[in-house]
């Protein structure tokens, strides 16, 4: 046995406040003088309760709204798309400056007429548009947003 691995027990008891002068905690009973803290029941108040005064809380501005945290989906409505002839996917859409971006969400919404048969190829279209797609002979497949292939650095 050591010095250091002695289990020591305190052995004084708490100390018992609001006992009188001569138990060492009595009279304000380590309360301080008057005030909402120093009477009973002020532990019951809620968490940020200033004493009456607007609370903490209520006071600071809230953000408006509500902030998403998915992309939104790249709009491509179906009268643009009377160009184009074939296979249409994102990198295709990119190319022609319909997107800015090919490894973005791309919805196809319908707008106008289509007249040219295309096999389209992305992540959403609307109802309408589907069957606008159908209707000039063409047809949609709904695909995973393409990933961008890391590049190796060159040694």
């Amino acid at each position: 046995m050591k010095y250091n691995d002695l289990q020591v027990n305190r052995n004084t008891r708490p100390t018992r406040a609001g006992r009188g002068i001569s138990a060492g905690r009595g009279k304000t009973a380590g309360r301080g003088t008057k005030g909402q803290k120093a009477r009973t029941g002020h532990s019951k108040m809620p968490a940020g309760f200033m004493g009456g005064q607007r609370a903490i809380m209520q006071a600071i501005p809230k953000l408006k709204g509500f902030k998403s945290l998915h992309d939104k989906a790249t709009v491509v409505y179906t009268d643009r798309l009377n160009g184009l002839t074939g296979k249409i996917d994102n990198f295709v859409l990119a190319d022609k400056g319909l997107i800015e971006n090919p490894y973005a969400k791309v919805k196809v919404i319908s707008r106008g007429e289509l007249t040219a048969k295309v096999e389209l190829e992305t992540q959403f279209a609307s109802k309408t548009a589907i069957e606008a797609i159908k209707k000039a002979g063409g047809n949609f497949t709904k695909v995973a947003v393409p990933q961008r292939i890391a590049e190796k650095k060159a040694e």
